[in-house]
């Protein structure tokens, strides 16, 4: 009988979370558009080309004798076309810079900034229209190491950083590694048992890692989300996220809503406590 009753129970949280899941994600996804453009107000640093000569200039004095020789084109789209991988690539390689990969800190705590995103860039109005628009590539960064948001425009043709945009205070949902981060300092912390007790109820197995479960990371900013305990008072300025939580393989989800994981503080926090 408590068999049955423990796998009802189960049942109903993963529909509950998954109906949950579904709705955040869509909300996640229109704060990924929109949070940019409403939030770049005077705190852009406008770098343009001056910036990008800026970080060249720093890259040399930091590692005099070494240049570096842009990557090859590969293959291109045309027009308004999707990016192919070679210009994916070529994107990231270019608007990384050595500069920005030796100040820059990912998640993990390692050298260069965390990336988020690449895509195509928005034509000018004076190129709506043209034969042969040139292809532009808006790659975006999170960096740990101050704590912002950074997106940089690359012209795919000629490998010029045209635009730098460095923003304080905006957060984009997280990316699979951040979640990922996030699931693995929560297992590690006290507040991560009743995570862990509750893996072992389903499973019988101990939870050590975040690949035994899948996760989906959502931003948590105080003020918005909610007024939160004091330790999310950074969050917004901190990158904060929250998990919905499910075992692999088709197993049931765990509600670990309440928990807030501060990957710029490597943290946890309950909520309502």
């Amino acid at each position: 009988m408590g068999k049955n009753v423990r796998t009802v129970n189960h049942r109903h949280l993963g529909r509950v979370l998954a109906g949950a899941a579904v709705a955040a994600t869509a909300t996640a996804v229109l704060i990924g558009v929109t949070l940019p453009d409403s939030a770049s107000g005077g705190e852009g640093s406008g770098g343009g080309p001056q910036g990008s000569a800026a970080e060249q200039g720093q890259a040399a004095r930091q590692l005099p004798g070494v240049v570096e020789s842009p990557p090859a084109q590969g293959k291109t789209g045309k027009g308004r076309d999707p990016l192919t991988d070679a210009e994916l690539k070529r994107a990231r390689t270019l608007t990384l810079g050595q500069s920005f990969r030796e100040s820059g800190e990912d998640v993990t705590g390692g050298k260069g900034p965390e990336q988020l995103s690449t895509d195509l860039a928005e034509l000018t109005p004076d190129e709506v229209g043209a034969a042969a628009p040139p292809r532009r590539a808006d790659v975006t960064y999170y960096d740990y190491s101050d704590d912002t948001y950074v997106t940089k425009t690359v012209d795919l043709g000629s490998g010029k950083v045209e635009r730098t945009d460095t923003q304080r205070g905006v957060q984009p949902p997280p990316n699979r590694d951040e979640a990922r981060e996030a699931a693995r300092l929560l297992i590690a912390d006290k507040l991560g048992q009743e995570l862990k007790k509750d893996f072992k109820d389903a499973t019988g197995k101990a939870l050590t890692s975040p690949d035994q479960l899948t996760v989906t990371g959502f931003v948590y900013r105080t003020g918005v989300d909610g007024p939160g305990p004091a330790a999310t008072r950074d969050c917004g300025k901190h990158r904060c996220v929250r998990l919905f939580t499910k075992v692999t393989d088709g197993g049931p989800w765990i509600d670990t809503r309440q928990l807030v994981i501060d990957l710029s503080a490597r943290s946890v926090a309950r909520l309502g406590s």
